[in-house]
């Protein structure tokens, strides 16, 4: 597309509007892990396309064509990742079954909606685990990227720092495929973190750090992350980390990470994103709302809907004609280097 008109791409969509049925399956599934006579099969489950269509229709697209986005990357509701439930073989069987239903979005709204995968993760079990499901997903679905929980245990934080070699074989394979991974956790079971006012704005926070005390795209030049909620507290303190980089004698941020992370925008009013952009590089921002997600009311000190973030880049004064279209479209192409094949093989 062009500067003045650029595709407005939302590379943070969940499918929070799921029929209810998927809920009622997992809380069977949930049951049958205390009794397992009642653990459902995956065949269990019967959604029909326009029972999707519908939840579709009446939620995440008609706030798109309101709000003017063109494209959602699309994966399944953070929340009901809960890879803390169960064992690997409970893990496994969502997520398959979640990635499958945004698949079958994606197929029937292809001009709107391309997925992305949640993974099979379970604390305490090898992340090699995971490989089948994303090949699965790239392969088969067409998926263009991954939703990596750093803390598969839900806020207890059981697992190594994301630069330890646990986790290599998801990383072998974000390079095998050139996908990028949203780094996003789960639902809390801390009851200090609040899932999505705490959990999730520490964890994006906590990976920035885990990421400048280590060495990891040294191993992998191309790797690539995508740190959400707007990277969670770090522009805030930018300084901060560039400063404890400094005294742990790592090289400048803009060489140690701005190579490899990305932010996104899913802050919900006009002086966060102001902020995010004027700290963080333009080339490192990439356009996103989570809508419908975690914050879906009206703002009333501004009349219109937390989540609707194109209005904050639109708004703000400092960005030219030239960098919104890298942060509503160049940027995603330049990250989602699958989703960018995508769109050219439809002449876009």
């Amino acid at each position: 597309m062009s500067l003045a008109k650029p595709l407005i791409i939302d590379i943070h969509g969940h499918y929070t509007t799921a029929p209810k049925s998927l809920e009622d399956w997992r809380n069977q599934q949930i049951a049958g892990i205390q009794d397992p006579g009642k653990m459902p099969k995956a065949s269990d489950l019967k959604i029909s396309d326009d029972e999707l269509r519908e939840t579709i229709e009446t939620n995440q697209l008609a706030k798109m064509k309101e709000r003017g986005s063109d494209l959602t990357v699309f994966s399944p509701r953070a929340s009901f990742m809960a890879h803390h439930i169960g064992d690997f073989q409970v893990s496994s069987t969502w997520a398959a079954i979640c990635n499958e239903l945004c698949y079958r979005v994606s197929q029937l709204f292809p001009d709107h909606f391309i997925g992305a995968a949640m993974l099979p993760q379970s604390p305490g079990v090898d992340p090699k685990t995971c490989v089948a499901e994303i090949d699965k997903c790239v392969q088969q679905y067409g998926m263009v990227g991954i939703n990596l929980n750093p803390d598969p245990s839900g806020g207890h934080w059981t697992s190594p720092p994301l630069t330890d070699r646990h986790w290599y074989p998801i990383y072998e394979k974000m390079v095998e495929h050139d996908i990028p991974a949203m780094v996003h956790v789960s639902t809390s079971c801390n009851a200090c973190f609040h899932t999505t006012g705490a959990h999730y704005i520490n964890a994006d926070t906590t990976a920035i750090m885990q990421l400048i005390q280590g060495d990891l795209f040294k191993d992998f030049p191309t790797l690539k992350f995508i740190i959400p909620h707007g990277g969670g507290a770090a522009p805030y303190h930018w300084g901060r980390y560039r400063g404890l980089a400094q005294e742990m004698k790592k090289p400048l941020l803009q060489e140690h990470l701005l190579k490899n992370i990305f932010f996104d925008t899913c802050v919900y009013h006009q002086p966060g994103i102001d902020l995010l952009t004027k700290v963080i590089p333009v080339d490192n921002i990439l356009f996103a709302s989570e809508m419908i997600g975690a914050v879906r009311g009206i703002d009333p000190e501004t009349g219109h809907y937390y989540d609707d973030t194109k209005r904050y880049i639109l708004a703000t004064p400092h960005l030219s004609d030239a960098q919104r279209y890298q942060v509503f479209e160049g940027n995603a192409r330049r990250v989602f280097t699958r989703l960018d094949a995508a769109l050219k093989a439809k002449g876009i």
